[in-house]
């Protein structure tokens, strides 16, 4: 099932949003509804499906768009790691980054 061809905005305020934000991020991507959450009556940020999101910073920055097809084709070649991996790589580093500092001091 695909995305409806027209697209809702709503309109609601950021302490309401943050309470329902996952039906929020949800109704984005499923539905293509937009979001403008607003501070005081002040349109502060918006909410949209990811992939328009990188749609839209393609359109905007050549460099984004090189970046955004290079991850696409890393992906497909299968040069990709479970995220779960990369942290515990990183958490490992700077275990060893405090072990070489408490050892210089």
């Amino acid at each position: 099932m695909g995305k409806p061809a027209t697209a809702m905005v709503n309109r609601l305020p950021i302490t309401k949003a943050r309470i329902n934000l996952g039906q929020l991020a949800k109704r984005a991507h499923l539905n293509n509804e937009y979001f403008i959450l607003e501070k005081d009556g002040i349109p502060v940020i918006g909410i949209m499906d990811a992939d328009e999101m990188e749609d839209y910073l393609e359109f905007r920055n050549p460099k984004v768009k090189a970046q955004i097809r290079q991850s696409n084709l890393d992906i497909r070649a299968g040069r990709t790691r479970p995220a779960d991996s990369l942290l515990g790589e990183l958490a490992t580093g700077r275990a060893a980054a405090k072990t070489l500092r408490r050892r210089s001091k």
